[in-house]
């Protein structure tokens, strides 16, 4: 059986090139307005109301000028469809700018069934550039409304029949089945939630565009925030992407949805096959748990399911010709590491920064009293000076401070506000490493595991140890099978007791003392180096961060330094200022490159170079990638050459930072801060005149003035 249009929409809910306004608001109060006059509602307002709240949860436009605004309400007692043609578009928020084609679905309360199949129906049609063709050519009610009866039922506008069982609705759903779209959603994250994130997303949606028979909908899990997926979208999603390198929000959602778990990079350096592939995952009809894991390019078409624990995050199966169990392992692992880096990069930005406010409001020597300063004043008993600058505290401290009593105290405050953050980075890195692998369960284990390690001085290198045994003794507790009696105080008392213990006992019986014997080794290098191992430590960790823009190399030599902060040692402040200095730099190459050359880059290129200034001043070394991937074996060189020159220089000039985050826009924060912009513009220059030398010594056969 097929959908009846004639319960659906009648000429008097049509009307072709129409003026109703410039906002959703006017054009809303005319599609329910057209509702009233057909007879379909006797409360105008109230299904006005109901749409404006729908329409105020997520827009509702789609790619090729469409809006479908649509709505439950319990202003209307069978499900209606109006048609609009704009003469003036109206933005509904749609990728591609106004709609001119506008559609409103209004459906009882509780048709839920009815609702959701004239939505899919619609968007799949929708979709073809034909129907959209039809739609704006056609020059009468009648004409549309058989266009819309076409891809709604496959026939047009003849039978009198009502949809009123849920059989007859089923019915009328099988002929949708064909797949003719294929409905994605899609989650991206990655670990600093900046820049990845949102590149990724528009990636995936820029190929899906490019295509008629997919559907895109797409949740980014980043710093900016998220929109999450709507209920309707999950629930007629085909295939799901996720493309992260940590563990989603909410995995669960997708739990009955087929899914291509990957990187986030591949979503970001190849979208076209992304989406392909998982247009073909869709098609191959797998079991609605299936999970593949995209490691390696597919060898065959086919894809080979494993399934492992549904717990185990996003990803547990691997495609035909990857390297299988091993390699999903370690995968797991960099996805945790990842992962706790990313919950513990808040932890140090604030710390770090409020530590360097104290050392604007009380000078650099806070930290060593901030402690007795807070201890014997307050804000009604400043602190003053007894003879001139110095400052006399009750522990006999004698501090000469050029600060008035007021910012002494407050920066005294805000060190040791700082001061505690700083001390719960190891915990917080070694509590979401294990969460990362063993969800919720693993946090406490891995908690209690970084605080141990703490304070065995075994620092950040005992917190990742204890982080990933937690993670996966607890995933393995919470494997085993119990008595039903034990079911639900398993994730809550036994196994975060159990793992506590034993990681615990671990740390103090055999890794702490070994472990910070290494952590204390490596300090020690750290503080003793010479002038010469300070400049090859800056040029080594310069290549690092600008040799994959954002990938697994980057990320290692960027947790090296952030961690190592909570050490709050003079070396690990100059191997931070170090990190992100060269990691400003290879937007900064590009952007120097663009504008003193643009003969040797296309006009695309040249747009991107002018966003590379903004980018690289606000440590996104991800804003390289749209002109280095199109271009790798001329641009990449010369980009790492200009992070490692940067990174040399920051080291041997002295800047230092307790900043981990946002490149010239925490300058106050560094010292040295002229030497340290120096190392900046130097290997932004050296870097440019690299990528303009080997343009223009290694020519392009197609000349890259096109475009």
């Amino acid at each position: 059986m097929t959908l009846d249009t004639n319960d659906l929409i009648s000429p008097e809910l049509i009307r072709l090139d129409v003026n109703v306004g410039s906002t959703t608001d006017h054009v809303l109060r005319f599609l329910t307005g057209l509702v009233k006059h057909a007879g379909r509602t006797s409360n105008s307002a109230g299904l006005l109301a109901d749409a404006q709240s729908r329409e105020a949860t997520s827009s509702t436009g789609f790619k090729g000028g469409i809006a479908i605004p649509h709505c439950r309400s319990s202003h209307v007692e069978s499900p209606t469809l109006v048609f609009v043609r704009l003469s003036n578009p109206v933005d509904f928020g749609g990728p591609d700018g106004p709609a001119d084609l506008v559609f409103f679905i209004a459906a009882p309360a509780g048709a839920d069934d009815a609702h959701l199949t004239i939505l899919s129906s619609l968007a799949r049609g929708l979709i073809k550039k034909d129907f959209r063709a039809a739609l704006r050519g056609t020059e009468s009610a009648d004409d549309a409304i058989n266009i819309i009866a076409t891809k709604l039922s496959a026939s047009p506008r003849t039978s009198n029949t009502a949809l009123t069982t849920a059989s007859q609705r089923e019915a009328a759903v099988e002929p949708i089945q064909t797949r003719e779209v294929t409905h994605i959603v899609a989650v991206t994250a990655c670990p600093t939630g900046i820049a990845h994130t949102y590149m990724a997303a528009d990636a995936l949606t820029h190929a899906a565009t490019k295509r008629d028979d997919v559907s895109l909908s797409i949740e980014t899990q980043g710093a900016s925030g998220k929109v999450p997926l709507t209920d309707a979208a999950l629930a007629n999603a085909d295939v799901a992407i996720i493309a992260s390198d940590i563990e989603i929000h909410a995995p669960s959602r997708l739990d009955n949805i087929p899914t291509l778990s990957m990187s986030v990079r591949n979503a970001l350096d190849q979208p076209d096959k992304v989406i392909a592939d998982a247009v073909e995952l869709a098609a191959s009809r797998p079991v609605a748990s299936s999970r593949v894991e995209y490691g390696s390019p597919r060898q065959t078409g086919t894809f080979e399911t494993v399934h492992s624990q549904a717990d185990d995050g996003p990803g547990t199966s691997t495609p035909r010709g990857s390297s299988g169990i091993g390699a999903h392992f370690l995968r797991r692992i960099k996805q945790a590491m990842l992962t706790g880096t990313s919950y513990m990069v808040p932890f140090v930005a604030a710390s770090g920064l409020l530590i360097a406010v104290s050392f604007l409001f009380a000078g650099t020597q806070v930290s060593h009293f901030a402690e007795a300063v807070v201890q014997d004043s307050s804000l009604w008993n400043l602190p003053h000076p007894m003879s001139g600058n110095e400052y006399h505290f009750s522990n006999g401290q004698v501090f000469d401070i050029n600060r008035p009593g007021l910012l002494v105290y407050l920066g005294g405050a805000l060190s040791l506000i700082g001061g505690f953050g700083m001390q719960a980075i190891v915990p917080i890195l070694s509590a979401y490493i294990s969460y990362g692998l063993a969800h919720k369960p693993g946090i406490a284990p891995g908690f209690i595991g970084g605080a141990i390690s703490l304070s065995m001085g075994a620092g950040f290198i005992g917190g990742m140890v204890t982080g990933v045994l937690a993670g996966l003794l607890t995933s393995w507790l919470a494997s085993l099978k119990v008595p039903k009696a034990l079911d639900s105080l398993m994730p809550m008392v036994v196994i975060p007791l159990l793992s506590s213990m034993v990681v615990g006992l671990s740390m103090y019986l055999v890794l702490g003392k070994p472990l910070s014997s290494v952590m204390s080794g490596l300090q020690s290098w750290l503080t003793g180096m010479s002038d010469s191992s300070a400049v090859l430590l800056g040029l080594v960790l310069g290549i690092m961060m600008s040799s994959d823009l954002g990938g697994p190399i980057n990320k290692a030599a960027y947790i090296f330094a952030t961690a190592g902060l909570s050490s709050g040692t003079e070396s690990s402040q100059l191997i931070m200022a170090a990190v992100m200095a060269a990691g400003m730099v290879p937007p900064l190459v590009l952007a120097l490159a663009t504008s003193l050359t643009p003969q040797y880059f296309n006009a695309t290129e040249r747009d991107n170079g002018k966003a590379g200034w903004l980018l690289g001043a606000s440590f996104i070394s991800e804003g390289a990638i749209p002109i280095a991937a199109a271009d790798p074996l001329r641009v990449i060189p010369g980009i790492v050459i200009g992070g490692g020159v940067t990174g040399a220089m920051s080291m041997g000039l002295g800047a230092s930072t307790m900043a981990p985050h946002g490149g010239v826009f925490v300058l106050f924060a560094t010292a040295h801060p002229l030497s340290w912009i120096v190392a900046i513009l130097a290997g932004s220059l050296v870097g440019a005149l690299c990528v303009v030398t080997l343009k223009k010594c290694w020519p392009q056969r197609i000349s890259p003035t096109t475009g």
